[in-house]
């Protein structure tokens, strides 16, 4: 049987994927991190068609990922702001970023920095355990948690 989705799958990862896990919606939502607004910046910036653009952004409405709101110049338009559903994939991000960098980029080559408002470069993610102690995958496993009843 051909899987279409994951959207009703188990499984977390699945799930996120499913909604928001295609590159184009990814990099839409770093831009948005990034003060992007705009469909027309989003559009330049990224160098996507305006149908798929168009497309990524509405989906990304519909999840409450972003929403629309006036401009913040007064014009008549409306401008795409990150809701807090999508100002919580800020780690994601992240943690992408951090493993591009370390993965991705022959030593000395060029690329971005995330770097803090003092313009001090952004520490490494760590998963904390309950107590603080940093946790490997190793030190981690899976548990099924059952339907909730409400």
């Amino acid at each position: 049987m051909k899987r279409t989705g994951f959207a009703k799958v188990e499984c977390p990862v699945g799930r996120a994927l499913d909604a928001i896990g295609d590159w184009w919606s990814l990099l839409i939502v770093r831009d948005a991190f990034d003060g992007l607004r705009r469909f027309g910046d989003f559009q330049i910036n990224l160098g996507i068609a305006k149908g798929m653009l168009s497309a990524r952004l509405r989906k990304l409405v519909q999840l409450g990922v972003l929403e629309l709101v006036p401009a913040s110049d007064g014009s008549a338009y409306q401008e795409y702001a990150l809701t807090r559903k999508g100002r919580d994939l800020f780690p994601v991000v992240v943690s992408l970023r951090q493993w591009g960098e370390a993965h991705l980029y022959a030593r000395g080559e060029a690329h971005s920095d995330l770097v803090d408002q003092t313009g001090q470069p952004v520490g490494q993610l760590v998963l904390p355990s309950r107590t603080g102690r940093p946790l490997t995958w190793s030190d981690t496993k899976v548990r099924k948690v059952g339907a909730r009843k409400r």
